[in-house]
């Protein structure tokens, strides 16, 4: 799940004072995370894996993909994607590179999945760990709980979880990126997730699984072999930019006309994370939290269609990204939404999952959130107007934006409309 810029405040670290010897640094339980599990390191031992990716909301959409990977080396390597708008045929041999590429955009959500099946944490973002403060908990050896669920830990907006058993990497979300790792399995000396998912929107639930994951005992030579290397310039590379540079690069009005909204603030603020190809036209837009969830839909529209001078780097065009913020001034609509209690909400649901709390979450306790749902029965945004504590309102907001309903007719027509959901815990 990426939506994470309205809910991370909650994630708080322990003050220095009062430590408990049970704790450890944060660097030093992500290093341990990544020494277990990850396969792309040197040292591991050759590999053959294949893996499937798809939209399990809507499993017909663009959201697919097969990724297969003949891993040698760190320096001899070959992978190939396939997906409906772009395939990729990547082969490295020590400092040779072929690149062939069929589409002129590497999709952010797909390239996503590569970094989760790669290395799980950004560089940039392992790098801000290590330099800071943060300590955890130390991995109990216990089951069915994470590290973070009453102890989480905040880096810049990030929010990391492990199992609490052995200390392998359960969640991590960031700003742009998010994924969960579930289902580890050994391979050789190593703990491997086989299922990595992702709720990048309301309603829309991304998973890769791997499906064949075996030795490579007798590599092919000549399926590394490079005949000619792809010049960099030619290659597809993506650069993350602070909001100031993306903007500044903006060649139209990036001034946002906010619609009339169905109720809540007038004033308030809202974040997505926007992606563009090389040639500097916006393609993804991602939401990153919003405090009216009607306006999300029409703000990721709106960015859509701006852009931007082609970025270069290193001497070549690149693909940029970049988390965006916004303040937003509207009006309340003189017909706004039908608001649907709780009660009334249920009666249209279908498809319902119930959140599943973190461990040591009061038994009894209610909580409840806002939802937004179309005409056609999709949920729009989940809100949180109570301001529940972020891993009560993730578990929530996982299940809930996987809920589909009934379309509300009124009067004959299908309506847009808001409504309170309670959750109690059992």
């Amino acid at each position: 799940m990426r939506v994470i810029v309205a809910f991370v405040a909650f994630v708080l670290a322990l003050p220095v004072v009062g430590r408990s010897t049970d704790e450890v640094s944060l660097g030093d339980v992500a290093d341990r995370a990544l020494e277990q599990s990850r396969l792309m390191v040197t040292g591991s031992k050759p590999f053959h894996m294949k893996v499937e990716v798809v939209e399990t909301t809507h499993p017909g959409s663009e959201y697919q993909a097969k990724i297969e990977e003949y891993w040698v080396s760190r320096g001899k390597w070959r992978r190939t994607i396939q997906s409906p708008k772009f395939s990729q045929t990547l082969v490295v041999n020590g400092d040779s590179v072929s690149e062939q590429n069929t589409g002129d955009y590497f999709p952010f959500w797909l390239s996503n999945f590569v970094t989760a099946l790669e290395d799980p944490f950004p560089s940039r973002m392992l790098e801000a760990i290590k330099r800071a403060d943060v300590k955890i908990m130390k991995p109990s050896g216990s089951t069915g709980g994470q590290m973070c669920s009453n102890l989480p830990a905040r880096v810049d907006r990030w929010v990391i979880c492990f199992d609490s058993k052995n200390g392998l990497l359960s969640s991590i979300f960031t700003k742009g990126y998010g994924a969960e790792f579930k289902e580890y399995k050994r391979f050789g000396d190593k703990h491997v997730a086989r299922l990595i998912s992702d709720d990048p929107e309301p309603g829309m639930h991304l998973e890769a699984r791997i499906v064949e994951l075996a030795d490579l005992s007798s590599p092919d030579d000549s399926m590394f072999e490079v005949s000619q290397a792809t010049p960099a310039a030619e290659r597809i590379a993506s650069v993350h930019v602070s909001e100031e540079t993306f903007r500044s690069m903006a060649l139209t009005n990036t001034e946002i006309d906010w619609p009339p909204t169905g109720g809540g603030l007038e004033t308030g603020g809202c974040a997505v994370y926007a992606s563009t190809d090389r040639t500097g036209q916006v393609r993804e837009v991602w939401p990153e939290g919003c405090d009216s969830t009607g306006l999300e839909k029409p703000l990721r529209d709106a960015v859509k269609q701006w852009r931007l001078k082609p970025a270069i780097a290193n001497g070549a065009p690149v693909q940029i990204e970049a988390l965006l913020g916004f303040t937003f001034h509207t009006k309340v609509s003189a017909n706004p939404p039908p608001e649907l209690t709780d009660e009334e909400v249920r009666k249209l649901a279908k498809g319902v999952s119930e959140p599943v709390f973190p461990p040591g979450t009061e038994r009894g306790a209610e909580y409840v959130v806002r939802i937004s749902v179309d005409e056609n029965g999709k949920v729009t945004g989940v809100d949180n107007p109570n301001k529940l504590p972020g891993p009560i309102f993730m578990a929530i907001y996982r299940a809930v934006s996987t809920w589909k309903f009934r379309p509300y007719v009124k009067g004959e027509k299908s309506q847009y409309f808001h409504g309170d959901l309670a959750f109690r815990v059992r």
